[in-house]
């Protein structure tokens, strides 16, 4: 049984992270409504959001410390936030400010924080290589630290993810693969693109143990992933987890979903992790003040945060081609020679 502390972490996780979510979006839309203007704003460009996923991420990362990795898809905040990234640096990369995790030059979907081993990338299914190059280093180091790929169900078809997973089974790498199924692939439902009935039994392909969660309830994610964490941590090779959750926003923000059904939408706003969770602290015996105590602790870290990146300043533009990549040898040595 998971403990009612751990519960209560996992609970202020949760909440943390779907507050989070509900205030960028506000800040956001600022100056892009009522024409949708993708580049006005205090955040310009795309923005891709996680409310709904928040079990998929605390309960995996439960078990997780800074030693180990993570790394996460275009859509990271839920599971920055619980792998412990820095909430006031992240925000700040985000609004694009010098103080960022990347100096604000990587924006939402470029998030690193080397402190806690946490990335993310916007491209489909590239967080799984850096993941199982990490656990390959774990494993030749004779550390026991292990490694977590997230990815939406939309990525189990590319190159990527399957190569990862035949290079973590003839390893037996320390690596668990955790897809977020919210059932959209973007604007495209899952059955029409991939033919299983899970995504789980992918990992039948690669003699891996593959593990279904049917509803995204925190306490059965934290259960599958004790299993799995434990699994890789021990020296026993990968998982792959598939967790079903419920995107209760658009692909992205702008997103009208006029391809997605009213039900379906509707199904998403009445099935919440969060409040199941609750029960269940309730069931615990932790009462409505204690609850409400820990949603006013998440509420004020998030407006904490948020104040305190609008108030860093802006990046110098003389600092563009600093920490990045340049095609030219002589400009990035400094010298002709």
């Amino acid at each position: 049984m998971v403990g009612v502390n751990t519960l209560r972490e996992m609970y202020e996780q949760m909440v943390t992270a779907r507050r989070y979510e509900q205030r960028l979006q506000e800040e956001y839309l600022e100056g892009k409504q009522p024409a949708f203007d993708i580049s006005a704003g205090p955040i310009p460009g795309e923005l891709h959001l996680a409310a709904g996923h928040e079990a998929a991420a605390v309960g995996v990362c439960a078990h997780l410390d800074d030693e180990d990795t993570v790394t996460a898809p275009h859509r990271p905040h839920h599971v920055a936030i619980a792998k412990g990234v820095d909430l006031d640096r992240m925000t700040a990369e985000i609004f694009g400010r010098e103080t960022g995790l990347c100096k604000g030059k990587g924006g939402h979907m470029h998030l690193f924080d080397p402190d806690v081993n946490f990335a993310c990338s916007g491209i489909i299914a590239q967080g799984c290589p850096p993941a199982v190059g990490a656990a390959m280093a774990a494993d030749k180091r004779n550390e026991d630290s292990v490694a977590v790929a997230y990815l939406g169900e939309g990525a189990v078809d590319q190159g990527a993810f399957l190569e990862s997973l035949n290079l973590a089974a003839v390893r037996e790498l320390p690596v668990v693969f955790v897809v977020e199924d919210n059932d959209w692939a973007i604007s495209m439902p899952q059955d029409r693109i991939t033919d299983v009935d899970t995504i789980a039994e992918r990992a039948d392909g690669f003699d891996m143990p593959g593990v279904r969660v049917d509803h995204d309830d925190a306490i059965a994610v934290y259960e599958a992933a004790r299993d799995a964490v434990g699994r890789a941590r021990n020296g026993n090779g990968p998982t792959l987890l598939d967790v079903q959750v419920h995107r209760r926003m658009g692909h992205f923000m702008g997103d009208a979903e006029g391809y997605r059904p009213d039900e379906d939408s509707e199904r998403a706003q009445r099935l919440d992790a969060i409040e199941r969770l609750a029960d269940d602290l309730r069931d615990r015996g932790v009462d409505d003040a204690e609850l409400q105590e820990l949603r006013e602790l998440a509420e004020d870290r998030v407006e904490d945060a948020i104040e305190w990146a609008k108030a860093q300043p802006e990046p110098d533009p003389a600092d563009a081609h600093e920490d990045v990549f340049v095609d030219d040898p002589a400009a990035a040595s400094g010298g002709d020679d």
